[in-house]
């Protein structure tokens, strides 16, 4: 056995020294059994290697060390095809650099703690432990499994599979979100096409904007091209707080160097709406209900704020809701009691209500493109916008009654209104009138509408 030791390696493509050399290892040392040099199979019994770095290129600047034209050159039994065997490889304080085409942007950095590395031969898969940070969401990996063999003609046919464990990951790296991440699950398949089943939990779960705290949990099946980090989930089950939900769709680099889009779809039954509010506005939440909701969730290439690229697209069903706000209740309160016809009874309180509506999100605001509203003994049709970044309300349509217009007063001016009753009672309604919703979701002003 001879043992060697090396420090200052470097590795550059065609001896180029306008970019990083693609492999560095700061020290290096192997051992080997001479006896081996002289067989075809030449066997490396361990390596250990510190301080190593491994720089990728942009795409399109990536050398090809695989010629097809090398294959059909070489003789089937060329002592050549027979290799070096590396039995074992263990690697520290080592890192992995992806650059990106445009130098003014970051290198994607991995920080490889210790890897360490097992061959039982040729042309077989080798094992590996690993313990890496992963560059975005910022966080520890711990993973074990297998790698390969390599396939040298398309590297996206190398197999692998193992498990992972991710912790503390920092989701406060991304724009819009914050919390701290931990995910376990498996994977297997080829590095085109790897299958991962996992859990995730955020306890910490929150929106910038709203500072609201509300746990998250999801189990995912997921497809990853490792190869371009394209994503299909197919599908994530989810839990918002005490809200269940499904999520499909995918993270996709529709164009060649282009940043990621994100296309979802997702379906939520019977979930509550206090926990979706508390996400997303400051303070408690202005009302409670229970929410059916199926939405198309996209977001174009990911830059400047996450909440003004989100688009959706989508329908929505609440029941039995109830404001928490008692201004509020208490104007759907006497609403209920007039348009009954009883507005002196004041037992008519708590009124649950119900609500429905076709919507579109884009650039911050959302189009109603149908709302209604409804509680016994009257019911409100509507169609406009709610601008999200001003709390602004503007909504136009119907209020039907199923009392009578003199039925909703008291006293004198109920005899008063009795003539002009018959001017107000029209498609099958007690009474109908255009109304107009204005101001903000907390504090909402409603009249007549004179369009």
């Amino acid at each position: 056995m001879i043992r060697v030791e090396g420090s200052g390696l470097s590795l550059r493509h065609r001896g180029r020294h306008d970019s990083p050399p693609m492999f560095v290892m700061k020290t290096f040392a192997f051992e080997v059994d001479l006896g081996t040099l002289f067989t075809n199979a030449k066997r490396v019994h361990s390596v250990t290697i510190d301080g190593m770095e491994i720089n990728i290129p942009p795409k399109g600047e990536r050398p090809n060390f695989h010629s097809d034209e090398d294959d059909k050159a070489r003789p089937a039994d060329d002592p050549k095809d027979t290799g070096v065997i590396i039995e074992k490889v263990l690697v520290t304080n080592s890192a992995l650099s992806i650059f990106p085409r445009d130098k003014k942007h970051e290198p994607l950095y991995f920080g490889l703690h210790r890897i360490q590395l097992e061959s039982a031969g040729k042309n077989v898969a080798m094992k590996y432990d690993a313990t890496l940070t992963n560059p975005k969401p910022p966080g520890e990996i711990q993973s074990k499994g297998t790698f390969g063999p390599w396939a040298a003609p398309e590297p996206g046919d190398t197999p692998l599979g193992g498990q992972y464990d991710f912790q503390h990951a920092d989701l406060g790296v991304f724009s819009g979100i914050a919390g701290i991440l931990n995910s376990t699950g498996n994977f297997e398949g080829t590095l085109s096409s790897i299958q991962i089943n996992g859990v995730a939990s955020v306890p910490d779960f929150r929106l910038v904007t709203s500072g609201n705290r509300v746990p998250l949990k999801t189990h995912f099946d997921a497809l990853v091209d490792g190869t371009n980090g394209n994503t299909i989930l197919k599908p994530v089950i989810g839990t918002l707080g005490t809200t269940t939900f499904t999520t499909s769709g995918g993270i996709i680099q529709h164009e060649k160097d282009a940043p990621r889009a994100i296309s979802l779809d997702v379906t939520m039954s019977n979930g509550n709406l206090g926990d979706l509010l508390t996400l997303a506005m400051k303070g408690a939440p202005f009302m409670e209900a229970r929410i059916n909701l199926q939405t198309r969730i996209d977001i174009p290439p990911l830059s400047g704020k996450v909440r003004k690229k989100l688009q959706l697209d989508g329908r929505f069903q609440l029941s039995q809701a109830r404001f928490l706000k008692s201004g509020i209740q208490k104007q759907i309160d006497t609403l209920s009691r007039r348009g009954r016809g009883q507005p002196e009874d004041e037992d008519i309180v708590e009124v649950p209500s119900g609500m429905a509506g076709v919507f579109k999100l884009d650039n911050e605001v959302i189009t109603f493109r149908s709302l209604s509203f409804a509680v016994p003994g009257a019911g409100v049709d509507l169609n406009g916008n709610y601008d999200l970044a001003r709390d602004e309300v503007d909504f136009h349509g119907s209020l039907r009654l199923q009392a009578k217009v003199s039925e909703t007063m008291t006293g004198w001016k109920r005899w008063l209104l009795k003539p002009i009753d018959p001017f107000f009672s029209k498609q099958g309604a007690g009474t109908l009138l255009k109304i107009r919703v204005t101001g903000s979701s907390k504090e909402p002003h409603f009249g007549l509408d004179k369009q």
